[in-house]
């Protein structure tokens, strides 16, 4: 129970919540900032979030994007006995890795690595795994083992071992992955973690529930098994997803000063704690970030504010399924030390919108498996 936070309610000692602490730390961006090496690598690794949404893959070939801004991670360990890594929980893929003593990759040497060797609880699968970054890769095999999750032990859990990584993998703070989505449809799709949580009746509600603080000192948070009402304010708007393989909901427009500037008429829009940013289109990003004073910074390939103007941008609608949920330029504006003012809305590719960390920062999220809906709520 070392890293869990078991929360009860006073009505009911049997009704516990079972949270995984996440930390935010330094982004690879800033990293690679601060060496000045961010150039080099962005034009290596390019930043392609949709990549991931791709159903033609299983887990023997699982796409995934370098996202360079992701800064949240929690503690979970492997094995018997433990071995400790810090993953990110992704609610946009399924599949579960972390490097290994297989690897030959100087990526790994940043990170902890797990040995089977060590763990009296592991079963070799040897399954093939190679997971796409950019011009990058990550291989490796499969196996099985006992995972702990917040003091949850799943048994039998199957997961990644990596053998190679690519050289961006060393920035990350975080040494693997946990995906939260559900199982892909291949018939070789890997269980996800999540759901042997559910079929073997270690979670209270077949959800969990994930807050990210926007200050460090107020610890974000991923509740598996229940909902804190400690982190939102108000009701919970409950949205049906639209298709039942990533947490995907129909966004009905966005609108700025009443207007609408983007998925005029419906679109698609997926909940992912694994993008940083807000993602979609170029047309709509391109209305939206020009509505807000937005303007676009070759250099950067993205899109740059004045950080004087910030209290004085516009609020940025999105609704969905009836409802309202306003991002104030507080929410969608992020300040660095190398480059100023960063709008939170990037552009890429399908026709899919991604509503990363800038929305579930302002939006307390709800994955609720159950019944194939999303929860927001205004977090705390």
């Amino acid at each position: 129970m070392k890293w869990a936070v078991i929360v009860c309610a006073m009505v009911a000692l049997s009704e516990c919540l079972i949270q995984v602490p996440l930390e935010k730390g330094k982004t690879a961006r800033e990293t690679l900032e601060e060496q000045g090496l961010w150039e080099q690598y962005r034009l290596k690794y390019p930043y392609n979030p949709m990549a991931k949404f791709d159903d033609r893959f299983a887990v023997a070939n699982q796409p995934m994007t370098n996202d360079a801004d992701l800064s949240y991670f929690g503690k979970i360990s492997i094995g018997t006995p433990p071995q400790s890594f810090k993953v990110i929980f992704d609610t946009g893929s399924s599949t579960f890795w972390v490097p290994s003593v297989y690897c030959t990759s100087p990526a790994c040497e940043s990170h902890k690595e797990y040995d089977p060797a060590m763990s009296s609880t592991y079963v070799k699968n040897g399954q093939p795994l190679s997971i796409r970054y950019g011009t990058g890769s990550m291989t490796g095999i499969l196996g099985y083992d006992t995972v702990t999750v917040g003091g949850l032990a799943v048994r039998n859990q199957i997961f990644g071992l990596s053998k190679t990584e690519a050289d961006f993998m060393k920035y990350l703070r975080a040494d693997g992955i946990l995906g939260l989505a559900y199982k892909g449809p291949s018939a070789t799709s890997a269980t996800p973690v999540f759901d042997n949580m559910m079929s073997q009746g270690l979670v209270d509600q077949d959800l969990f529930s994930v807050y990210l603080s926007h200050k460090p000192e107020k610890g974000s948070v991923v509740t598996f098994g229940g909902i804190d009402p400690n982190h939102y304010s108000g009701s919970i708007s409950w949205i049906p997803l639209s298709v039942v393989r990533f947490w995907q909901i129909t966004v009905d427009s966005i609108t700025i000063n009443g207007q609408v500037v983007a998925c005029d008429g419906g679109c698609q829009a997926i909940v992912d704690t694994g993008t940083s940013s807000i993602v979609g289109p170029q047309s709509g990003i391109s209305n939206i970030n020009q509505l807000v004073g937005a303007t676009f910074n070759q250099q950067q390939q993205g899109y740059t504010v004045n950080c004087d103007n910030i209290a004085q941008m516009p609020d940025v609608i999105i609704h969905t399924n009836g409802q309202e949920f306003t991002l104030p330029s507080s929410a969608y504006v992020r300040q660095t030390k190398h480059y100023g003012c960063l709008s939170g809305f990037d552009s890429a590719g399908n026709g899919l919108w991604i509503l990363g960390d800038v929305f579930i920062r302002e939006y307390y999220s709800i994955f609720d498996r159950a019944n194939n809906r999303v929860g927001l709520a205004k977090a705390r």
